[in-house]
């Protein structure tokens, strides 16, 4: 019965290729549009990760997300210091700056002030030169992404000069960071040196990076620094999470990638549907053919879903292949798209062509249910 399912189902090759390319589409849309939320949802979120080095992030109680800068005082970070099991804790600085370039163009740049004595926090993956660079004088070390956003066309080199706030900076590194979802250039300094480079402010500590003493768990010491000081402290995944709530909770960019995701669901069900039902019904007569010869009810069920089967794994590997294809161009260098298909995705995708094919195969296995053996005779 499997071998004459699949000749039924190839033997009209249109309706065949329709219903694979119906699949095929809600499944690329699908995952395409999933994969671009995941990207946009960690662009949100990529700094967090970058910031290596300290497990606890501590910050201002009303931080909504790692954009959202609430500056701290000097003596918040020795009450961190002063707090039981807190091994070592030290300054960030985080803030948008304006950068003005040699031709006299101006450019919004995120600033990072890392602690002048351990450099915590100091780009993960350097292209060209060294993180220590920076303990030179006016010393700034600058993302690839934003060295050719600044510069483009440009090989990047290392001595290139501009302006921050009336002082120069030169470019002494260039490194690999995530990236933002303001899509604007990332500059590493000092501490100090970045106080140089932002208008002068009353506070301008923007978050302490803190490590637990050995043996203690990270979430027991955050929870000593929240009770011993007010503030709020967390681990750099949790500073994601809540970074990404934030923005799935106050934007609209769930909503509008769910309208999408949900287009492409209804779409690829309505379009396999109905060609499988019309399948169905150009095929009545050989299902009456089956039922004359005995074959019952759940055989002719058996054989749709094996069909409804087949279609939707070709479907889906074409329409999860040309989604990864775009994947691939998406993230190449130089690209700005966002793009992460998380296993998520990929799971995800699977079980609504499941469902498709389950839909699309329900109005084929009700007219077969009911079919006559008697059709056969019919002209």
């Amino acid at each position: 019965m499997s071998w004459i399912a699949l000749k039924m189902l190839t033997g009209n090759r249109g309706k065949y290729l329709g219903i694979i390319l119906g699949i095929a589409f809600a499944s690329l849309l699908i995952a395409q549009q999933a994969s671009i939320f995941c990207g946009l949802m960690l662009q949100t979120s990529g700094q967090i990760r970058d910031i290596q080095g300290a497990s606890i992030w501590v910050m201002d109680p009303n931080v909504q997300f790692s954009d959202d800068v609430k500056p701290l005082s000097e003596n918040d970070l020795y009450r961190v210091r002063g707090v039981s099991g807190v091994s070592w804790a030290v300054r960030l600085y985080k803030g948008l700056t304006r950068s003005r370039l040699e031709d006299g163009n101006f450019q919004q740049t995120i600033l990072l002030g890392l602690d002048d004595a351990t450099l915590v926090g100091a780009p993960p993956k350097m292209i060209k030169g060294s993180v220590f660079d920076l303990r030179k004088p006016d010393a700034v070390i600058m993302d690839l992404e934003g060295y050719q956003l600044l510069w483009p066309g440009e090989e990047p080199l290392v001595g290139k000069r501009f302006e921050m706030n009336d002082h120069v900076a030169e470019i002494v590194g260039i490194c690999k960071a995530s990236r933002t979802f303001q899509t604007f250039p990332v500059v590493y300094t000092r501490y100090t040196q970045a106080l140089d480079f932002v208008p002068p402010e009353r506070k301008v500590l923007s978050f302490i990076l803190a490590e637990p003493s050995e043996g203690l768990s990270v979430d027991e010491v955050c929870k000593r620094i929240q009770t011993q000081t007010g503030m709020r402290a967390m681990t750099g995944t949790q500073f994601e999470w809540v970074t990404m709530k934030y923005f799935m909770q106050k934007t609209g960019i769930p909503f509008n990638f769910g309208i999408t995701v949900a287009l492409g669901f209804i779409v690829g069900t309505a379009i396999a549907a109905q060609t499988f039902y019309l399948f169905t019904i150009e095929n009545i007569k050989q299902y009456g053919a089956l039922k004359a010869m005995g074959a019952g009810n759940w055989t002719l069920m058996g054989m749709i879903l094996l069909q409804a089967m087949l279609v939707s794994l070709i479907g889906f590997g074409l329409g999860i292949g040309a989604a990864t294809w775009f994947g691939k161009i998406a993230t190449a260098p130089g690209s700005r798209l966002a793009f992460y298909m998380a296993p998520e995705v990929f799971v995800g995708t699977g079980l609504a062509v499941g469902v498709i094919s389950i839909l699309s195969s329900l109005l084929s296995m009700q007219r077969v249910m009911v079919v006559e053996p008697a059709v056969v005779f019919q002209g």
